[in-house]
């Protein structure tokens, strides 16, 4: 069973990592409440973002279980795709996967969001549509920080729950100084506020980034 570690962020919440490695069978015989995921999983993927989309789960569960002492009853999703707990909904919940990582934070109060990447080209290429010019000016040459900006931009998304942000526009970033292990500050520019939070960010590996945020305080514009 490859949870490769579970890591307290505050008192009342956690992240998660697993490393991917079963076939799906194994993964679903990890799921509680089975038949009723059974029932839901999306049709038509391929393997790999079906054990991906069940060791989200299960990683979910694992956390729960360890926040709290009652059963949570199965993970659902609303209508913006965002996980919850119907018995808690109280309990803030983020998945992400990419490759052969899955991760998940849970928080029993605020917001939060994470994300997991994989660090390749195509970041780089697609980067003037999601980065502003100060955030492609910073990104420069290092690979690194296009896949990151990505990333934290994806985790920020999340944290907002809400569908129709523009990326290039409503969440920015900071410059930052790249290491192995660090934070960014980022920005949510909406309609009727703004926020400011703070994404941490590590690499995983030489390949894979992972970003997450816990939520902070939102400003209503005047």
């Amino acid at each position: 069973m490859p949870l490769s570690s579970v890591t307290p962020l505050a008192p009342h919440a956690l992240l998660g990592l697993w490393n991917l490695t079963e076939p799906a069978p194994e993964l679903a015989s990890l799921l509680p409440y089975s038949a009723w995921y059974t029932a839901r999983q999306p049709a038509g993927r391929d393997e790999t973002r079906t054990r991906q989309w069940l060791a989200g789960r299960v990683l979910a569960h694992t956390l729960q279980q360890q926040l709290t002492l009652y059963p949570s009853g199965p993970l659902s999703n609303d209508p913006n795709g965002r996980p919850f707990f119907a018995q808690q909904p109280a309990l803030a919940v983020s998945l992400s996967h990419s490759g052969e990582w899955v991760a998940a934070v849970l928080s029993q109060g605020g917001r939060v969001g994470t994300d997991v990447e994989l660090v390749r080209p195509k970041a780089r290429l697609l980067a003037p549509r999601f980065l502003s010019s100060t955030e492609l000016e910073d990104a420069g040459d290092e690979a690194l920080k296009y896949s990151l900006y990505w990333s934290a931009k994806e985790t920020l998304y999340k944290l907002h729950s809400r569908r129709a942000l523009v990326f290039k526009e409503q969440i920015l970033l900071d410059p930052f100084r790249l290491r192995e292990a660090g934070a960014m500050t980022g920005h949510l520019l909406l309609d009727n506020s703004r926020s400011q939070h703070q994404v941490q960010y590590r690499c995983l590996t030489s390949s894979y980034v992972l970003t997450y945020c816990l939520d902070g305080p939102t400003f209503p514009l005047v």
